[in-house]
């Protein structure tokens, strides 16, 4: 008797290794797989722009990075004692307006060439549900904590994140034709927008991405990642949910990332991240007599499996 579903999981045709080189985009689940990158020392750049939920504005950036499209006076403005972009994330606004414009600027050109040279990006959708600013027509990323009356809140159609979703597939793969695509949706639930809302929000995504990569043009280097499904039918309890009882908690982040590991990267780099993990815990360590003999021992070796793991795989560094 079986009392848990299991969601299939095909094995990657290109694998990401130590020589791979990611770039993670999207919403904050996107943030929390890059975390694991990031610690088991990985080549990895996560949201340059910062959060981004929706694919209409995930293309706009990809449009700007790709075509080299630089941010102007413009493009920003001055609300609650700070500059902002409606295109970027919070954490990037600044009480400097030129500050904030070589901020995004630097970002559009380390973006692009980070693009250039990735080998895998992993891109995860967030929701359909998007603020249109009234005065500009624009879609926000971001509405900056802007009154709500200067803006319409709208769901994306299926068309309009299909084509998107195809756009900014075109426009990386014309600056980088040999880039492997991950996509994914994210596990967390947008409920502010109402739980029938959020369904419907999800379902959007879902059927325009899935769209997209059945078509014979994007199946060569694309592959999808169902982070969404792992916590929805394998995961479907709230234990494993925050205690905001939305976003995955730490268990459920570890339990999807197990996941993608064995499938998404290669046998020998498994081995290699076990060593990483080994010595994570170890410099984590803390030690009751740290002048003792014994625990300058410690040190000494754990220096000395830094040491090869460097020589080995010169990019990491603890």
């Amino acid at each position: 008797m079986q009392f848990r579903t299991q969601i299939p999981i095909s094995k990657s045709n290109t694998p990401i290794d130590y020589n791979s080189k990611i770039l993670s985009v999207g919403s904050c689940f996107a943030e929390n797989m890059a975390g694991k990158f990031d610690y088991f020392k990985f080549q990895n750049e996560t949201n340059p722009f910062g959060i981004i939920f929706n694919p209409v504005s995930i293309e706009k950036i990809f449009r700007r990075v790709c075509e080299l499209d630089f941010y102007q006076e413009k493009d920003v403005f001055f609300h609650n004692e700070r500059w902002h972009s409606f295109e970027v994330h919070s954490d990037l606004s600044n009480a400097d307006r030129q500050e904030l414009l070589e901020t995004l600027n630097k970002a559009i050109s380390e973006t692009n060439k980070q693009l250039k040279e990735a080998s895998h990006i992993i891109i995860t959708f967030g929701t359909s549900w998007v603020y249109r600013n009234l005065e500009s027509t624009e879609i926000a990323a971001n509405c900056h904590k802007v009154p709500q009356k200067q803006f319409s809140k709208e769901l994306l159609s299926v068309d309009v994140i299909e084509k998107s979703i195809q756009n900014t597939i075109d426009l990386i793969q014309i600056l980088n034709p040999n880039i492997n695509f991950i996509f994914t949706i994210s596990p967390v639930r947008h409920i502010k927008d109402g739980f029938i809302e959020n369904q419907l929000s999800k379902s959007h995504l879902f059927t325009a991405l899935h769209s997209v990569l059945n078509t014979e043009h994007s199946k060569l280097n694309t592959e999808y990642f169902p982070s969404y499904e792992i916590m929805m039918d394998e995961l479907r309890d709230y234990r494993f949910y925050n205690e905001d009882m939305l976003h995955p908690n730490q268990i459920a982040i570890d339990y999807i990332w197990k996941l993608f590991s064995e499938n998404y990267i290669s046998q020998e780099s498994i081995f290699t991240m076990q060593e990483v993990d080994e010595i994570q815990k170890s410099l984590r360590h803390r030690s009751f007599n740290p002048e003792s003999e014994q625990h300058q021992k410690f040190l000494a070796k754990l220096q000395q499996k830094m040491n090869l793991l460097g020589e080995k795989i010169s990019h990491i560094q603890f």
